[in-house]
């Protein structure tokens, strides 16, 4: 298997940086307002995207950086805000793992990032579309800066 290229690298790290940070929200969504669908169901979701991405650092021989954001991410005042901040970023994972997938052409990477692409869009996104309109419609949250699913935080 020939190394990675640094392109590869920062994908990997993107990825995983990316569901670090939904895993930390969504679990600090459920420290403030208890085992609320869909953020639990989301949350395990999450952690097993992570385990995907860490088979690929392991296959691939990098190191597995920590989680750095739990502690460090938004907190909302309400679920409706919640929810509506799970949409938007859901619709921002989208174009970063169109970003992402262009970084390579190893099918296993591709495959990876295909998954956790489809899951967010297919599962997540609808999850998040029904949670807010369940909570008293949309609302306007933004992640702010660009970037992934978290605004490039």
């Amino acid at each position: 298997m020939s190394a990675l290229t640094e392109a590869e690298i920062r994908a990997l790290n993107e990825a995983l940086d990316d569901e670090y940070h939904a895993w930390a929200t969504y679990d600090q969504v459920i420290a403030d307002f208890g085992e609320m669908a869909p953020f639990r169901h989301i949350r395990e979701a999450e952690a097993r995207h992570i385990a995907a991405l860490h088979t690929l650092f392991a296959r691939y021989g990098l190191a597995v950086p920590e989680n750095p954001w739990p502690g460090r991410v938004p907190r909302f005042g309400s679920l409706t805000e919640a929810c509506a901040a799970g949409v938007a970023a859901e619709v921002a994972n989208a174009a970063l793992y169109d970003r992402l997938l262009a970084a390579t052409e190893r099918p296993d990477i591709l495959g990876v990032f295909r998954r956790l692409q489809a899951a967010s869009q297919e599962r997540h996104l609808r999850a998040f579309e029904r949670c807010a309109q369940g909570f008293g419609g949309g609302g306007g949250y933004r992640w702010g800066r660009g970037g992934g699913r978290w605004g490039g935080a």
